[in-house]
């Protein structure tokens, strides 16, 4: 059964716990390539079940998705109260075969490295700024950056057991 947006976030923010959201985000692609060092292509492109997507894949999501993200926020910055598009990640992740880890991993790395400057750029009315998400509602900046960390350490996990497997 899939989880309904508000089980989705409830799960995604339980990752994050008391942790501060900009510190987990500057951290991740450090975290990412330690994760991958020393592992084989063939081993980070292997999925551990069909229906679930490798390292590699994971990495690309990551990255795509902080492209998606820096585009609402800085949409958001432009139009208080925009409207956000959900986008579908299984059919976003059908191109993943051919992906490649390193440019992946750069990419994630690139854009992380833009949002942050971005976000330690905001005012404090700024961070409250808000887009209305199609299946979320409303979303202050605030809670999509801390949404972003909390998924990113969804991920981290999941790429940690997958290795450890």
């Amino acid at each position: 059964m899939k989880e309904t947006p508000q089980q989705y976030v409830t799960r995604i923010l339980g990752h994050l716990q008391i942790s501060d959201p900009l510190a987990v985000l500057e951290a991740t692609p450090a975290r990412l390539r330690k994760a991958v060092e020393g592992r084989s292509a063939e081993s980070l492109r292997r999925r551990p079940q069909p229906d679930r997507w490798s390292v590699t894949e994971i990495v690309m999501h990551l990255a795509e998705g902080e492209l998606v993200i820096g585009y609402r926020v800085r949409t958001i910055l432009e139009q208080n109260g925009v409207a956000i598009a959900a986008f579908d990640q299984d059919a976003w992740a059908q191109r993943y075969g051919g992906v490649q880890l390193e440019p992946a991993l750069e990419m994630h790395r690139a854009l992380r490295q833009a949002n942050l400057a971005l976000y330690r750029s905001l005012s404090a009315e700024q961070w409250e700024r808000y887009g209305m998400h199609s299946e979320r509602g409303k979303e202050t900046i605030r809670q999509i950056a801390t949404l972003a960390a909390g998924h990113d350490l969804n991920h981290l996990k999941q790429i940690d057991e997958m290795l450890a497997a």
